[in-house]
């Protein structure tokens, strides 16, 4: 059934007098009664008594008036959104555990507070997983803090980020050779673009780490380095910000090793570039370049 035929169809319900509806539509009166009879053909049953020149709801039209008549008011409603251009819809979207933890939260907030009309689904898992979930078309975007080259994924870089060596221990200012760190390492899981850039960086000598604990939470990382002064971790920048200002955690600065790295937006090279899909990406970047300002 058409939006055109539950239109005529609304009309004659509060209108039995095919006549008199088709002057207020500036339609045909046959126009009119094709429509009716071509929903009626669609859904098998009669939805009007012919009486006369009337037609009149019969018992099964009033069931469908009341079945439908809400649900295409919304259709109406989302009609009206598309063809005003309005920005409206859902999105769904994936980051990773350092941009959904300590970049995302305030440009979700401040997209919807401009776009009211707009839901977001949004889900914090590892970089792999992410790439895996664009693949199979379960989100429309999905934001990834390693390098990637698929040739059904489209990437478009965002930012730089930094990982760093932090612990509860102040050590001079002089840069240290990683080999000469003795702590246990807390280091994110397998997967995660963190461990990723950590270990590629590191090259062979990440084998001859002592990796005490695997997690899947940087929060949960830096309770362990909080209570424990003999751990160490490999960490963005953004993650603990606070805890290096408040002189809780300290920076270890390393000689000839840096961790250098890009977050990037990913979506399927066959992904429809709606209004709101193009909108909130120009928004992120916006976002983020301003953010990456501040935080230099």
């Amino acid at each position: 059934m058409t939006l055109k035929e539950l239109h005529f169809f609304y009309n004659l319900c509060e209108n039995p007098q095919v006549t008199n509806v088709a002057k207020k539509l500036n339609i045909s009166q046959s126009a009119v009664s094709l429509a009716i009879k071509s929903l009626e053909e669609k859904l098998h049953e009669t939805l009007f008594d012919r009486i006369g020149k009337k037609l009149i709801l019969n018992e099964r039209g009033r069931f469908f008036k009341e079945q439908t008549y809400s649900h295409y008011l919304a259709l109406k409603e989302a009609q009206l959104l598309f063809q005003n251009k309005k920005i409206a819809g859902r999105l769904n979207i994936a980051a990773s555990k350092t941009i959904s933890n300590f970049i995302m939260p305030n440009i979700y907030y401040n997209f919807l507070k401009q776009n009211p009309e707009v839901k977001f689904n949004i889900d914090s898992v590892n970089s792999s997983q992410i790439i895996e979930k664009i693949v199979q078309g379960e989100i429309d975007l999905g934001l990834i803090e390693t390098n990637l080259e698929h040739s059904n994924i489209i990437k478009e870089s965002l930012c730089e980020d930094e990982l760093i060596i932090v612990s509860t221990t102040a050590y001079d200012c002089k840069e240290k050779f990683i080999d000469t760190l003795p702590q246990k390492w807390i280091l994110r899981e397998v997967g995660s673009g963190t461990r990723e850039v950590f270990t590629q960086a590191l090259g062979e000598m990440a084998k001859e780490l002592d990796i005490f604990m695997e997690l899947h939470s940087f929060h949960e990382i830096k309770t362990i380095l909080l209570t424990h002064p003999n751990s160490i971790t490999a960490i963005s920048k953004h993650a603990v910000k606070q805890e290096l200002q408040k002189k809780q955690l300290f920076e270890i600065k390393l000689k000839n090793i840096e961790f250098k790295r890009t977050f990037s937006l990913i979506y399927h090279k066959d992904k429809t570039p709606t209004l709101l899909f193009t909108t909130f990406k120009e928004f992120l970047k916006e976002q983020l370049f301003t953010q990456n300002n501040n935080y230099e």
